[in-house]
């Protein structure tokens, strides 16, 4: 009787710590707290991490590198199964709107590795943020693309049409500054000091979500 009794304890403890253990893994990362739902926008891939950022803008510049080393251990263990993209964002402000066009020409002449880092360069260590067209024509010029492509790339209904895009998904996406992460198009990361470690982390579970 008495080993049934303690077997008994043994198991309800056991109960117990268990229990414990899912809550402790559940509030792992809290709604509200971590992240928080939004109405959002609808993604064609998921899962999908969004960056919602802008060149002119110092706070992406100094969180730049953070970012990229959360999704870039993030695509480690994920692979292809994990897609990356990023909405330039402009406020109405014309510089802003500039910086869209010139993430625009970087996707579509495919040098966005190449020019992504050095446009936040030019712009917060050179020559400071785009003022005219000609100028960002002359900046992806020393990229090593030909003038009268990138004139034609900027004149383009193609160029409107992805500016707009841009803007139509930053209204609809519920971030209230940049840089902010949205993932699979209705999960928006809470703005926390994380180190890379810790966002890649987040950015995981939250890519695990209905």
């Amino acid at each position: 009787m008495k080993r049934v009794m303690n077997l008994c304890r043994y198991i309800s403890l056991l109960f117990v710590v268990l229990a414990a253990f899912q809550v402790s893994a559940q509030a792992k990362y809290v709604e509200g707290v971590d992240y928080v739902k939004v109405a959002g926008i609808p993604e064609v891939n998921q899962p999908v991490v969004r960056e919602f950022f802008s060149y002119n803008c110092p706070h992406c510049y100094r969180q730049d590198g953070l970012i990229s080393s959360a999704v870039a251990k993030l695509k480690a263990e994920m692979g292809d199964k994990l897609a990356f993209e990023r909405t330039p964002v402009a406020g109405g402000r014309a510089a802003w709107q500039l910086s869209q066009e010139a993430y625009y020409l970087a996707k579509k002449f495919h040098v966005t590795e190449q020019a992504h880092g050095n446009l936040f360069k030019r712009i917060h260590e050179g020559d400071g943020a785009f003022k005219r067209q000609e100028e960002l024509s002359q900046f992806f010029v020393e990229q090593g693309l030909p003038k009268t492509e990138i004139d034609k790339a900027l004149a383009s209904v193609d160029n409107k049409l992805a500016i707009a895009d841009y803007d139509t998904q930053a209204q609809l996406s519920g971030i209230r500054g940049v840089p902010s992460l949205l993932v699979n198009g209705k999960y928006l990361v809470s703005n926390k000091q994380r180190s890379a470690e810790e966002l890649a982390d987040l950015l995981a579970y939250l890519s695990t979500l209905e």
